[in-house]
């Protein structure tokens, strides 16, 4: 990663691995606007990094992220429409470019994810979460919704599983959270970054052309007709067996054979 300085995120790299650490634990590490525009240009860089073959996200201190920041909200109170176009616009920007990020991404929710904290949760591949996490789409209790964070969060679990969530606002466990297909993994504290470390290496294993072509299809497939699946299914398959990186990779296992 090129070495640019970020005020509320931590960027730290161990070989084709990269932990974006949200970081402004003195307020939980709540989003505002600094946050999001450093996150924004952190996920253009990652992007086109090849370094990087898989992104860890997780929160510095005891907390994930606890959704908005207090003083960013009363700024928001006194917005425009259009000025609260502009700034969700913001917020929906960010966590669709870490949902269509073509690598591989791991949540390490180590404390509470509150309210847009759950956009993280939503957006990335797979999720372990600390025995000690706590989530909730809080937002209806201020009169809101989890409205940018919406279509990750229920196409990871689904509308009907969160459903009372989003009309409630309670908060869950972690393993509610597993049971309504937000988290992967409930892993104790203080073995919680290496297994994410563990799910990377894990990750490493597979070809990054590969795996964004799989990130593609997980997200295409499900919503096409049979009758546009087939031909969509029959030319990526064509497209990769004839690539240089699935060449190599069969003849590799087919030698060991």
């Amino acid at each position: 990663m090129p070495a640019k300085k970020y005020e509320t995120i931590a960027l730290q790299q161990d070989g084709a691995v990269l932990t974006l650490w949200l970081n402004r634990p003195q307020v939980k590490n709540a989003f505002n606007a600094k946050l999001l525009a450093e996150l924004s240009s952190a996920l253009d860089e990652i992007g086109g990094d090849p370094s990087v073959r898989v992104l860890i996200v997780s929160g510095r201190g005891d907390c994930f992220c606890a959704g908005a920041d207090l003083e960013w909200m009363r700024a928001v109170v006194g917005y425009t429409f259009k000025q609260n176009v502009q700034d969700s616009q913001v917020i929906a920007d960010v966590f669709r470019k870490l949902y269509e990020l073509r690598k591989p991404t791991i949540a390490v929710v180590n404390g509470p994810a509150i309210g847009g904290g759950m956009g993280f949760v939503g957006a990335c591949d797979i999720v372990l979460a600390s025995e000690q996490a706590l989530f909730g789409l809080s937002e209806v209790r201020l009169g809101l919704v989890p409205a940018c964070i919406g279509p990750y969060v229920l196409r990871r679990a689904g509308s009907g599983r969160v459903r009372r969530y989003f009309l409630t606002g309670e908060r869950f466990g972690p393993h509610a959270a597993r049971e309504l297909g937000l988290v992967d993994e409930v892993v104790p504290s203080v073995d919680l970054m290496q297994q994410a470390l563990r799910m990377a290496q894990s990750l490493l294993t597979g070809m990054p052309a590969a795996q964004a072509k799989a990130k593609e299809l997980l997200e295409r497939l499900p919503e096409m007709p049979l009758s546009a699946a087939v031909p969509y299914t029959v030319d990526m398959i064509a497209k990769l067996r004839a690539g240089e990186e699935a060449q190599a990779g069969m003849r590799k296992f087919l030698e060991k054979k």
